[in-house]
């Protein structure tokens, strides 16, 4: 069965940039750097959103559940969008979408097909999830009020039935990110639709938010294993998970060092997603090199130069490309 990524690295063909003047960049080790705030509260910062219930509860466990948040026409909206670049009907400059080829024949250009959006911020109505009031009133909770809009993804998990095609192993979302402090970073994820066990909800590790950052790689494990899906190398499977059960419009905003992943669709249908990584402008870049995060950047500038045929960059440059600031000043991010 094969997958195909369209574009991996975020770049539109024609991408080729400088450094902005505004970025700072400061080198240090990928190990996790934090914001103390005084008081009791680490995780999130004082404004009248969150009840103090609400706070004790991410402080605890890394994730924060709120019920119906995007309305049923957002959704909608958003799915149309889907359906319209499974069809190629729009392009999207600089996005990844990942294609499971073989079904191609028995389905065509349909969304049986398409997977995974990711790098959406050039298209005006996904972006606009990232917009969204509601949604960033509760990211301002834990980012502070200059918000960037850094990594975009719509997930379609297709029916998989037990081939793990589509399993993301546990892992922790701040590997992938050459930016600190982890505790100004925060994921929005969007249920589109009902999310169980039996279609691949999100799994999650409640409290795993305080460990470090830990060594990621790919799953030893029968069958294909995706690119760039990289899961905890010393993940203990007895770990008592829960699993979130959303309807269309919950949404939960979680840690990056929170462990977490998804599990098959074993369901006939699709489970679908809408999500974004935001962090603080105030934030840094980090340099990655020497650290557990530098097989991964290596891996990434290996997709990028043969695509692209361009010269090597540092996992901070990629992520530059992306961000775009949604609230406030873009200060360093």
């Amino acid at each position: 069965m094969g997958l195909r990524e369209t574009n991996p690295a975020g770049f539109s063909n024609h991408t080729v940039s400088l450094r902005p003047c505004w970025q700072t960049f400061i080198p240090t080790s990928a190990q996790v750097s934090a914001v103390h705030q005084p008081g009791r509260f680490r995780f999130t910062l004082d404004n009248d959103i969150l009840t103090t219930e609400q706070r004790q509860f991410y402080e605890d466990n890394g994730y924060l559940l709120i019920r119906k948040l995007v309305s049923d026409e957002d959704i909608e909206r958003f799915r149309k969008e889907f359906i319209r670049i499974c069809k190629k009907e729009v392009r999207v400059p600089g996005a990844m979408i990942m294609k499971n080829e073989a079904l191609r024949s028995q389905y065509g250009q349909t969304e049986s097909v398409v997977n995974k959006v990711q790098d959406f911020q050039e298209n005006e109505e996904l972006f606009r999830y990232c917009t969204l009031p509601q949604i960033l009133k509760y990211v301002e909770c834990f980012t502070g009020p200059n918000i960037m809009a850094m990594h975009t993804m719509l997930i379609n998990k297709l029916p998989d039935s037990d081939k793990q095609t589509f399993l993301h192993p546990m892992h922790q979302d701040l590997h992938y990110f050459p930016f600190r402090p982890a505790d100004r970073i925060v994921c929005s994820w969007t249920a589109m639709q009902r999310a169980d066990e039996n279609n691949g909800c999100l799994v999650v590790l409640p409290g795993t938010h305080t460990l470090p950052l830990k060594p990621h790689g790919y799953p030893e494990w029968e069958g294909k294993t995706n690119k760039l899906f990289h899961g905890i190398l010393d993940y203990n499977e007895k770990s008592p998970k829960v699993h979130l059960v959303m309807e269309k419009g919950d949404t939960v905003f979680f840690h990056p060092l929170l462990i977490h992943g998804s599990g098959i669709n074993k369901t006939s249908g699709f489970r679908k997603s809408i999500s974004c990584h935001f962090a603080s402008s105030d934030g840094h870049y980090i340099d990655v090199k020497n650290t557990t995060q530098a097989d991964l950047e290596k891996e990434l500038q290996e997709m990028v130069h043969k695509r692209y045929d361009m010269p090597a960059l540092e996992l901070k440059d990629i992520w530059t490309f992306r961000a775009r600031v949604v609230q406030g000043e873009r200060i360093n991010l």
